[in-house]
């Protein structure tokens, strides 16, 4: 799929934008340190809930069918691309992943590690298996990139894994 390229003004008003929004649904969800999982009180889908800015991504994880994996027990560690990040999508291009299934669960499925991840060990990763079946790369050189989409927010932590918030889809090799 190809995505739509964002002028420069328009990417910083936009990331202005998303930080603002995700430090306030963060801040309101009761952000943890590192090691606390065990008072983690909600699990990734009730956090992401929580945080207000993963509405497409909620979706999508229904459609699929993949509420109550992400609500098990875990770990996981979600690469969760914002509303933000699924606009980026042209919109037929996005509907017809949203329609059909088999895609749709690769796709999210390759956002989710079967391990709690926090960003002081992502940093010293070079890959890391997904739950699709392959691996999504780790770029710690300059920021921390993930396959194509820069790690935003790190360390939100869930009673059942951690999310990092990414800012576009990554795609796992058809």
């Amino acid at each position: 799929m190809k995505f739509l390229k964002l002028n420069k003004a328009s990417h910083i008003a936009g990331m202005l934008a998303l930080m603002t929004s995700l430090m306030t649904a963060v801040a309101m969800a009761g952000h943890h340190n590192e090691g606390e999982n065990k008072q983690a009180k909600k699990d990734i889908v009730e956090t992401a809930i929580d945080a207000n800015n993963f509405t497409t991504l909620l979706a999508a994880v229904k459609q699929a069918g993949l509420v109550d994996a992400l609500k098990g027990d875990g770990p996981y560690t979600l690469f969760a691309p914002t509303d933000e990040a699924f606009a980026k999508i042209p919109q037929d291009q996005l509907q017809a992943l949203l329609k059909d299934k088999k895609m749709l669960t690769s796709v999210l499925t390759y956002h989710v590690v079967a391990d709690n991840i926090p960003s002081s060990d992502v940093v010293k990763l070079k890959q890391a298996k997904t739950l699709q079946g392959q691996s999504i790369s780790i770029n710690a050189s300059n920021g921390v990139k993930v396959d194509n989409a820069n790690v935003i927010m790190t360390d939100i932590v869930a009673s059942n894994g951690v999310i990092h918030v990414i800012d576009s889809v990554i795609m796992p090799n058809e």
